[in-house]
This record gives structure tokens, C-alpha cells and sequence, in this order.
């Protein structure tokens, strides 16, 4: 696996790269148009993923997203996860990090695409920023994903879960869809080897109505660290090699 991480690596990068340095060039497409443009990447990777590395990525628990607009928590074991929601739908659109925005030309495309970016640091005013942002996506049939964590953890670590999602929920009449995933077992942060066999991304049915901020959190919390440790315990050696 070793000289296939090193292909995947230099084939998933470079197109990253050339996404990035050409994406200026499109940036007289419609938005709906110049999110399909993004999505290329995600797509590109998930067929590195799929035919070079040799994972096969299952999905369970589908029957849990209503057929509307939602809200995505999603676990973050690596940067695998980054590419799900524009794979599964380029009109998809993430909910990002400020110092994303430094990335040269990335902060265009962001705003090009409709996605958000908040500066976790930037109090009240950033919260009621991405509310509003969030509210109008969702108002458009888009769907947004969020992870609540902020940052990737590796398999059986279970982060820390940041308030923004819990703005989201109580600030939006979307459903919120828990999702647990064993990404980091092929797929580890900062790491340049990465691993074949079967990762799995499992809906969870969506957060009831109604909780308190702090009950939410509780319960979602609860609800992705189970289920993404049971998907760990499947798969207590898997296949690297």
C-alpha cells in the first residue's frame, strides 16, 4: 500500500492544486454551475478512493434523511470527510473554518459556491452571521454540513464538540442528521499511508425537536461517539497491508 499512497497522494493533491489554480477561470459560471466545477475534485478522489486504494465506502441508515433540507453533523476522523457531502450532492454546502479562507483563491470559491465560513473566535456576531447564511441555504433546498468538532480525531478519540451546531438547530427548523463514520481507519490525519477495506458512513435518525442547547449537545454527542465506536469495533484490524 505503500506505493499506491504515494500515487494517491501525489494524484489527489495535484488535482487539488490544479482545482484551485484554474478555479478563477470559472468564476463567471452560475453558482449552481460552479459548485458542479468543485465537486470534480470530490469526485475525482472518491474514484482514487474507490480504484487505487481499494476502500469500499457503504452507507447506512439512509432511510434516516428526510427528503428536504437538513442539517449534517458529521464526525471527523480525516480528510476523507471533506469530500462526502459534494460527492453525495454538488448543491451540498459546508459550513468552514475562517482560516480556511486563506488558502489563495479559496475564499472566492467559497463564497462563489454558497458555503460559510466562521471565525470561531468572532463571538455573537460570527454566531448570528452563520445563522443567517445557514437559514438562507436552507431556505434554497440545500442541505448543510457541519462538523461539530471543528477539527479531525483520530479513531477512538472523541473530540470536542463546539456550540455552533447547537445555534444551528435551535435557530433553524431543519432536522439535524447525526453522522458516524470509521474514516480515520483507512484514511488517518496526518498521515501519508493510507489503508484499504470497507469504510462506512451511517446516518443516524435525526435529533428530536425541542431540547435545550445544552441537552441537545448532550445527546448528539452521545449518539455519534456510540456509533462511531461501534463502526471502530468492526473493523478492530483492518486490512493494511
Amino acid at each position: 500500500m505503500i506505493l499506491r499512497s504515494l500515487i494517491f497522494n501525489i494524484l489527489f493533491f495535484g488535482q487539488a492544486a490544479l482545482t484551485l489554480l484554474f478555479g478563477w477561470a470559472f468564476l463567471w459560471m452560475s453558482m449552481a454551475n460552479y459548485r458542479r466545477y468543485i465537486a470534480l475534485w470530490a469526485h475525482f478522489a472518491n474514484f482514487l478512493v474507490r480504484y487505487l486504494l481499494g476502500v469500499r465506502v457503504e452507507f447506512r441508515g439512509t432511510e434516516n434523511v428526510p427528503d428536504e433540507a437538513v442539517i449534517y453533523a458529521c464526525k471527523h476522523q480525516s480528510a476523507w470527510d471533506t469530500t462526502l457531502f459534494l460527492w453525495l450532492d454538488a448543491n451540498n454546502a459546508y459550513v468552514m473554518k475562517a482560516s480556511l479562507g486563506r488558502i489563495p483563491f479559496w475564499r472566492w470559491y467559497v463564497q462563489h459556491c454558497g458555503h460559510i465560513l466562521i471565525d470561531r473566535s468572532g463571538g455573537a456576531g460570527a454566531m448570528r452571521d452563520m445563522i443567517r447564511k445557514a437559514n438562507a441555504i436552507l431556505a434554497d433546498n440545500r442541505s448543510i454540513a457541519i462538523f461539530p468538532e471543528g477539527t479531525r480525531t483520530a479513531p477512538g478519540a472523541p473530540g470536542t464538540y463546539h456550540p455552533g451546531i447547537a445555534a444551528l438547530y435551535s435557530q433553524s427548523t431543519a432536522k439535524v442528521v447525526p453522522i458516524a463514520l470509521n474514516s480515520g481507519l483507512f484514511w488517518p490525519r496526518q498521515s501519508f499511508r493510507k489503508y484499504h477495506g470497507r469504510l462506512i458512513v451511517e446516518f443516524l435518525p435525526a435529533m428530536p425537536d425541542g431540547l435545550k442547547n445544552r441537552e441537545f449537545m448532550t445527546q448528539l454527542q452521545d449518539r455519534i461517539e456510540t456509533a462511531t465506536r461501534a463502526l471502530e469495533s468492526e473493523f478492530d484490524n483492518p486490512c493494511r497491508g
